[in-house]
């Protein structure tokens, strides 16, 4: 798509506007939330002139903006219309019986709670005032019976776009200095055979060919990895379909120098035979470097 895209998100509190929001900035899509209505045209032309790509823009308003802006919108739309850009209102709502359940479960007020409603009134006059954006509409979805897994699928597959890849990232690391926080599947290689012990080794990294050499002539070596390989392959596919966008596999060493540098180099090039997003983050090495 060559031409530039703005998707005007609302809908009602609790149906899963930041969710929506979330998958629209993961398919590439630059996103604001609670933009105040009489700024649109402004924020979308600047945007425009700003580069000459198919640049892809969302917007979230809702009941927390002004009522005068929501009553405006119409005529900055038919604005914007006048340029060369694709513009759609995607409009979010859900049943009140799954709203009020929501809002129950997340504990967190209405944006009208303060104006002394109930919730069940709140939602009321919610539905009253959003009523000229939902007239607008291009797309309608109904969030009562979807999961946000589904919700963000839906969003996809009606935008006519693919799910984004899942992207691995391998990091190496010293269990001298701690696990990192954030890995996802953690495998310690402190049982391979350790050229620290080798004088002649002991100044090389991983990605040192002798280091290489020595390591992957070892039959214990490439057994593991071997292991390590096919058990990643294995989960890979299962992190793809909770719509997980990064998968983080941290190989421990004592060091972080040696072997688990060898082993993420040699797992990122063979998952790269299978996967295009593979990054390598080697911990200790880069500290070295700092």
């Amino acid at each position: 798509m060559n031409t530039p895209h703005l998707i005007i998100l609302s809908g009602l509190s609790g149906s899963g506007k930041t969710v929506a929001l979330r998958a629209l900035e993961d398919l590439g899509f630059y996103c604001v939330d609670n933009l105040p209505c009489r700024f649109l045209s402004t924020y979308v032309k600047d945007s425009l002139q700003e580069t000459d790509a198919a640049i892809k823009l969302a917007v979230g308003v809702d009941i927390r903006s002004r009522p005068e802006d929501l009553q405006a919108l119409e005529s900055q739309i038919h604005q914007l219309k006048q340029h060369p850009l694709q513009v759609e209102v995607l409009f979010l709502h859900a049943e009140n019986r799954v709203l009020l359940q929501r809002f129950s479960e997340s504990r967190r007020p209405h944006p009208l709670h303060a104006q002394g409603l109930s919730l069940e009134q709140a939602l009321k006059e919610e539905r009253q005032r959003l009523e000229p954006i939902a007239a607008l509409a291009t797309r309608f979805i109904d969030t009562s019976e979807l999961s946000v897994h589904e919700l963000r699928r839906q969003l996809w597959q009606r935008l006519g776009q693919s799910r984004p890849g899942l992207s691995i990232l391998l990091e190496s690391f010293g269990f001298k200095r701690g696990v990192p926080a954030d890995v996802d599947f953690l495998f310690d290689v402190r049982c391979l055979p350790n050229p620290h012990w080798e004088p002649e080794l002991r100044p090389l990294t991983g990605q040192d060919t002798a280091i290489r050499n020595y390591l992957a002539g070892q039959s214990i070596v490439v057994e593991m990895h071997h292991e390590i390989l096919q058990f990643i392959l294995k989960q890979i596919p299962r992190f793809q379909n909770t719509e997980r966008s990064y998968l983080t596999i941290g190989v421990g060493c004592t060091g972080g120098r040696h072997r688990s540098v060898f082993m993420v180099e040699q797992l990122a090039r063979a998952l790269e035979q299978h996967h295009d997003s593979i990054l390598v983050h080697h911990r200790e090495l880069h500290f070295e470097s700092e």
